[in-house]
């Protein structure tokens, strides 16, 4: 299975399965020189990890890292960087009863379409847990940013179609993690919150958007053909499972405006040329303008729903109606935040070594 691979310059692979003994992370191109710890991606992983809330599954993991390589007395030594989760809570007869029945809204049926074989205890790498990887090399992305002032965060601004009103970036930081949804709109929460637990009631999920929002990025990051830095954040968002759409800046609204609309005017400030706006989201033609990259994504429902849906027993070649047991998130964007947040960091990480920004080699 090729693929498990992303990145250039500052690359990760992930490794691992729902319900294997552990899942991972080798992250290559980590420059030497930077400080970095288990708390320091732990912090990410426990943001990410499941049974926080009643708007995620009831799987109890502590989801614990170890570092294994690439560092020594708490400095980055220029090698690759290994980091391990035990599996502690995997309960795989679960999944027993639908070991010959493709679950609908799932990869099982591609899967075994492509392979002929699938990991039907809870997914395998098509599982949610694959993301423990992303955000463990996110962490070291965004430790690596960080020493040059760029931030990355996200926040929930729809979910079961209740939107979030526009908010401050300092509003968005102060408010995304206090509450289970992490929307940083209080009103918008509360609405939120009964939309899950109507779908929780009716044996249902639903979706919703993700914002991520990277600051401090500095102008002429991305290449202007194939290697376009929305281009690349477009495919590190698409290849988080249950992401259906991304957008970038005014994203879809721009198909509605006119060029007068859309277009950012351009001023002067402190001599400088900027935009006076950011319908672009940060990028032109391909390359950072130096404003703030804002980037959406379109999450799905959870396709693990107790409601019957049709499928097929693949032993027995005949229709059946299944119901999908087990400990399932009611809704995904929640505990999407920081895996969207992670895969912005590692795009802006790669794109920062590319470009001379940050050495590619070592930080000292």
């Amino acid at each position: 299975m090729p693929g498990n691979s992303f990145g250039h310059s500052f690359r990760i692979t992930t490794w691992g399965e729902s319900h294997g003994k552990a899942l991972g992370v080798v992250v290559d191109g980590v420059p030497a020189g930077l400080e970095l710890s288990e708390a320091d991606v732990q912090k990410d992983l426990d943001r990410r990890r499941p049974g926080q809330s009643d708007v995620s599954t009831p799987r109890s993991e502590s989801d614990s890292v170890e570092i294994l390589s690439g560092i020594i007395d708490g400095i980055t030594t220029g090698m690759p960087v290994s980091m391990l989760v035990w599996n502690k809570n995997a309960k795989s007869s679960a999944y027993d009863y639908i070991k010959n029945v493709p679950r609908p809204g799932h990869a099982d049926l591609a899967y075994t379409e492509k392979y002929g074989i699938r990991d039907h205890r809870g997914g395998g790498r098509s599982s949610g847990r694959e993301t423990i990887g992303r955000v463990a090399g996110g962490a070291v992305a965004r430790k690596l940013l960080s020493q040059k002032g760029i931030e990355v965060f996200a926040h929930v601004t729809e979910l079961g179609g209740i939107k979030a009103k526009p908010l401050s970036y300092d509003e968005i930081r102060r408010n995304v993690d206090s509450n289970v949804v992490r929307c940083a709109d209080p009103e918008a929460t509360e609405q939120m919150l009964e939309q899950v637990n109507v779908a929780r009631f009716e044996g249902d999920s639903i979706g919703g958007v993700v914002e991520i929002i990277a600051t401090g990025v500095p102008a002429g990051l991305g290449e202007p053909v194939f290697d376009k830095l929305d281009a690349d954040i477009a495919c590190a968002m698409m290849g988080i499972g249950a992401v259906k759409g991304v957008e970038i800046g005014a994203g879809f609204e721009c198909a509605g405006m006119k060029g007068s609309q859309m277009n950012d005017a351009l001023v002067l400030n402190n001599g400088k040329v900027i935009p006076a706006n950011n319908n672009a989201g940060g990028i032109t033609g391909g390359i950072s303008t130096g404003m703030p990259v804002v980037c959406r994504i379109a999450v799905k429902p959870t396709p693990s729903i107790s409601k019957s849906q049709k499928s097929v027993d693949m032993a027995s070649m005949k229709e059946i109606d299944v119901e999908i047991h087990g400990r399932h998130d009611p809704t995904i964007p929640p505990r999407m935040v920081p895996v969207a947040e992670s895969m912005m960091a590692l795009v802006l990480a790669d794109h920062m070594i590319r470009s001379g920004r940050i050495g590619p080699d070592s930080l000292l």
